[in-house]
């Protein structure tokens, strides 16, 4: 199961297990426990510190527990943590073990000071790159506080469960039995929704910071290099996004980065924020910007206002809010997304396995889509909308070589329709011929391009028809000290490496624009009117 490269490598890890840990497992007859079995039976040869027993009682069969000796805490894996998991299987065994996890201070204390108790359920599936940090959150969780426990379940090994449960997404979160949410999420995340006093004193403590020399908005490539370029100027830099990595945390493989032969999106995210907070960058994640107030209107500063109501000020300012999947906006694409429509087929394929799915979209991220699911779910149907597929020439020789899988060109949808729970088909029309049908399915997934961030800007600054902000050759908006980059412009070619360029760009002509204009000067604060006459 593991080949002798990786067992050299676990077995070096697990020498910084310092704390004995018991694996115990709960197996059944199955060829997945089997594996199981095998697996533990490795890191038990792997490390004198770790000892397996399989007299486990969990109902959920095959699965295993890892306990600390001398501790209460409760983790749980019904799984065969391998694929993307498997990091996070080291992860939980290492913190299990004593090892100190590369956590804040402040977030671990947060962890220990949650009041009650919380059995979290995370469903995954090993092919999920979003899943890994959720479940090494939840991982984290149950072994630094004894109240709250945690099981991660691989949605393909228990197809029955996720059924009755009708999870259709992951990682899909559950806690004391009732949805907790859906998607990637950190720590940090969970713990905003779980301990919101602390969040609303965070939220307050950002309207008494002082103002930035520079202030980006948003930290994907094109943000995170706008930080790193203007902290190392020197000057008072800000970043603040809803959530650190931007689009690359929905990436699959990367390997046309310059100098990266390959990595994976997260860890691609995870390092553009270790690179970041190594310059003395003031980071402000999980804040959602609800508008921009021009310097004019402001005192001489540029003001970012905030969703949770703190205002933030800056002589200059870059946005790379950058841009995420573009909707189909058809009736049931709502009301069904986690329940049959879905927009990562790597992530939420193997839960529609043996089942019928649709892909909308005929570029190559639609044709790549029909392509792996073809290879997982009984059937694939594809709809464009135009003419032809829009894909690489490669990719749909590929496609149309598949059995299972109709092409629809010049196909409309006009309807994802469901029963009240799940979807049950797709409505669409033949442009060519008027006539409208419809699809009996399971799955829809979207795949028609991205959409700008660029709502909060309303009519603030120039923007071309498809809500890109207009920059120019330097970055520079229509807004005096307003910069902008990445997918949210209207550069050409919505790439990795370019937004990256674009961010280092603005920072640049940023800089350029605080040197040319000094920093308004404070308001002198009114003299007391004396009550009574001043003596002669």
């Amino acid at each position: 199961m593991l080949n002798e490269t990786l067992q050299n490598q676990l077995q070096a890890y697990l020498q910084r297990v310092t704390v004995p840990i018991t694996l115990t497992a709960s197996l059944d007859d199955s060829a997945s426990a089997q594996e199981m079995r095998q697996l533990l039976e490795t890191l038990a040869r792997l490390s004198p510190q770790v000892t397996v027993t399989f007299d486990g009682t969990d109902a959920r069969r095959p699965s295993f527990a890892i306990q600390r000796q001398g501790s209460a805490m409760d983790l749980r894996f019904a799984a065969i943590p391998l694929g993307h998991e498997f990091t996070s299987l080291v992860l939980a065994l290492l913190w299990a073990g004593g090892h100190p996890p590369k956590v804040a201070p402040e977030v671990l204390q947060q962890i220990q000071a949650l009041p009650g108790e919380h059995q979290f359920e995370v469903y995954m599936s090993l092919s999920c790159h979003n899943c890994p940090d959720v479940v090494q959150a939840l991982a984290l969780m149950a072994v630094v506080n004894p109240r709250i426990r945690t099981v991660v379940i691989d949605g393909a090994l228990y197809q029955a469960e996720v059924q009755a449960r009708q999870v259709m997404a992951v990682p899909m979160v559950y806690r004391n039995g009732e949805v907790f949410g859906s998607g990637r999420m950190s720590v940090e995340d969970i713990l905003a929704k779980l301990d919101t006093a602390a969040v609303a004193r965070a939220d307050a403590a950002l309207q008494d910071k002082a103002p930035f020399d520079m202030l980006v908005v948003g930290a994907g490539p094109a943000g995170a290099a706008a930080a790193i370029y203007a902290a190392r100027k020197g000057i008072r830099t800000g970043l603040v996004a809803e959530r650190l990595g931007g689009q690359t945390q929905d990436t699959l493989g990367i390997e046309n980065y310059v100098g990266v032969r390959a990595t994976q999106g997260p860890q691609f995210a995870a390092d553009l924020e270790a690179h970041v907070r190594d310059y003395e960058v003031d980071v402000m994640a999980r804040q959602r910007v609800a508008r921009l107030i021009p310097a004019p209107e402001a005192g001489g500063y540029v003001q970012v206002a905030l969703e949770s109501g703190a205002v933030l000020q800056a002589r200059s300012v870059v946005l790379s809010t950058g841009a995420r999947w573009r909707t189909v906006d058809v009736p049931g694409e709502d009301a069904y997304k986690n329940r049959g429509v879905a927009y990562c087929p790597h992530c939420d394929g193997p839960l529609f396995k043996g089942k019928r799915t649709a892909v909308i979209g005929g570029g190559n991220s639609g044709v790549e889509a029909a392509i792996d699911l073809a290879g997982v779910v009984a059937h694939v149907t594809l709809l464009e909308f135009g003419d032809a597929l829009r894909a690489d020439a490669v990719l749909v020789q590929k496609l149309h070589s598949l059995p299972n899988v109709t092409v629809l060109t010049q196909a409309q949808t006009l309807e994802i329709t469901g029963d009240g729970q799940k979807v049950n088909g797709l409505r669409y029309r033949d442009r060519a011929s008027g006539d409208e049908h419809t699809v009996a399915l399971e799955g829809v997934f979207v795949q028609i391009g991205l959409v700008p961030n660029t709502e909060f800007l309303q009519d603030v600054l120039a923007r071309n028809s498809a809500g890109e902000v207009v920059i120019d050759a330097k970055c520079q908006t229509s807004l005096p000290g307003v910069f902008a980059a990445g997918d949210a412009t209207t550069v050409p070619y919505k790439q990795i490496i370019i937004a990256a360029g674009e961010g280092a760009k603005a920072a640049l002509s940023a800089f350029e624009h605080l040197i040319r204009h000094p920093a308004p000067m404070p308001q002198a604060t009114p003299a007391p009117q004396p009550t009574e006459p001043m003596p002669a």
